[in-house]
């Protein structure tokens, strides 16, 4: 048995990942406001640093479209030469969390709100490169930049530049959505790299009045940040760090656990998993470069190509390194329109259009939280929306947690019976009380607490004054029945 068995496969799986990375790493660099090389730099990254590393063997690390809008937020509030200094920061971070074994913690956010980050991430994204593909200067908010859609329509009308920009763009849309109706061997080509080649074609040909990417160079776009940079960075940044941070580990290990369920190979290990993550982020956070997460259409692609073991992504970033630095002026050749419609496309797969309906019909809260995050991604910002999305999820969870039942015997003589049973907590406190107090004053009423398997110091509280106003009506006092673990203090009835 040879040292490397899956050599072959590996290798072809490799060049797979290369050519779908490409596009996608300049496109994200380009969006995010950075010049394109950070994008290969990223990419580079991902493959020979953090697809060295353990944790999950065949998922792909690099520039991810989830992290535009909030790098392009960075980049805008606190300039590029922070922007190292917070990938940095947010690498460490992550270091941090995988040694304290906080990976798997991940986990345990609700799928919602990780979707419904993801789909205003793709609301923003979409909005702002739709302006990309007309040539024009995009708003810098999300909720501005979908209603400015409109305005910008009306510009873009009254220009044949714009509209022929505009026609680039959506032209490279429909070559990425057409070319997954074509036969299995021309799909061995990316329909992202394929429709970049003919937007070079045709900008080439027809001589279009489009702009195209600005190459600076590899070492020239590599700024490491400098003391100076360090030393501008205040109190401020930290939100935006945690962001960075939080964003990039819950997109990582989600798509782990996406991949997971492609292939028969080693499970992730989420810990070692986040380390690595975290490692390759120190490192492009040094070279200033864009932050990395993994990513599931670079990741999918590996396994569909046959990949076997971790070298596949390793290779990738070879190849990467190698294209940066033997072909980097080939960057220049690639129309930007032709770039924004790629970042369109890949913001319309974050949206779960296919998700929503099922989701309302089966898990209503679910839906109502996917919904909620992602409009508040787009109305406020990133950081702040999947906050309130996660406050949300935790609300109703502790609504469900706290399931009551009420159950009234009356046999028309003798005592009321009432059985409470299941979690009696505040939020269920109105409805234990609605149905209490709508008991006859004037009988007397035994109050079963034995089914419960929680009863917090609000409820009981309530159910105390509850008991003292019926008893204090005139007829007999509440009999109570306590849970069998109830707390130390009894609850006085008359």
């Amino acid at each position: 048995m040879t040292k490397f068995p899956y050599l072959r496969q590996d290798f072809t799986a490799s060049l797979v990942v290369f050519l779908v990375a490409l596009p996608l790493c300049v496109g994200v660099a380009v969006a995010s406001g950075v010049p394109a090389e950070l994008g290969l730099v990223t990419g580079i990254v991902g493959g020979l640093i953090t697809g060295f590393l353990p944790g999950s063997s065949l998922q792909v690390s690099g520039p991810a479209a989830g992290l535009t809008v909030l790098v392009f937020e960075a980049v805008d509030t606190y300039g590029l030469p922070a922007l190292g200094v917070i990938v940095l920061a947010a690498g460490l971070l992550q270091l941090v969390m995988g040694a304290l074994k906080l990976g798997r913690w991940f986990r345990a956010i609700s799928v919602s709100v990780v979707e419904g980050m993801l789909a205003g991430i793709g609301l923003v994204l979409i909005a702002g490169q739709l302006y990309a593909t007309a040539g024009l200067k995009a708003p810098a908010s999300g909720i501005d930049k979908i209603l400015g859609l409109p305005g910008a329509a009306v510009d873009a009308a009254g220009s044949t530049a714009a509209l022929t920009s505009l026609a680039l763009g959506a032209a490279t849309i429909a070559v990425m959505v057409l070319w997954k109706k074509l036969p299995k061997k021309a799909q061995a080509v990316p329909g992202a790299l394929a429709a970049v080649i003919l937007a070079i074609a045709a900008n080439a040909v027809f001589d279009l009045p489009v702009a195209t990417v600005e190459v600076k160079g590899l070492l020239d776009s590599i700024q490491p940040p400098g003391l100076d940079a360090f030393g501008s960075v205040g109190i401020g940044i930290i939100g935006t760090i945690v962001a960075f941070t939080l964003i990039a580990s819950a997109e990582s290990l989600f798509s782990a656990a996406a991949v997971d369920r492609l292939h028969d190979g080693p499970r992730t290990q989420y810990d070692k998993e986040l380390m690595a993550q975290g490692a390759g982020n120190t490192i492009c956070g040094v070279l200033g470069a864009l932050p990395m997460t993994a990513v599931i259409v670079r990741s999918s692609a590996n396994v569909s190509a046959g990949a076997k073991t971790k070298a596949s992504r390793v290779m990738h970033g070879v190849w990467l390194l190698l294209f940066a630095a033997l072909l980097p002026s080939t960057l220049a050749l690639i129309p930007l329109p032709a770039l924004a419609g790629i970042l369109v496309h890949a913001g319309w797969k974050l949206i779960p259009f296919a998700k929503i309906v099922p989701l309302w019909k089966e898990h209503r809260g679910e839906a109502v939280i996917l919904v909620v995050t992602a409009v508040s991604i787009v109305a406020v910002n990133m950081f702040e929306g999947v906050l309130i999305g996660l406050a949300l999820s935790v609300v109703k969870t502790a609504w469900e947690a706290s399931h009551i039942k009420l159950e009234i015997i009356d046999k028309g003589a003798g005592p009321i019976q009432a059985y409470l049973s299941g979690n009696a907590t505040f939020l269920r406190l109105p409805k234990i009380l609605d149905s209490l107090e709508s008991l006859p004053q004037d009988r007397p009423v035994e109050l079963d607490l034995s089914g419960l398997h929680h009863l917090d110091h609000a409820c009981r509280t309530a159910l105390e004054n509850w008991a003292t106003r019926h008893s204090a009506t005139g007829t007999e006092p509440v009999k109570v029945t306590e849970p069998e673990e109830a707390p130390a203090e009894k609850v006085t009835t008359g």
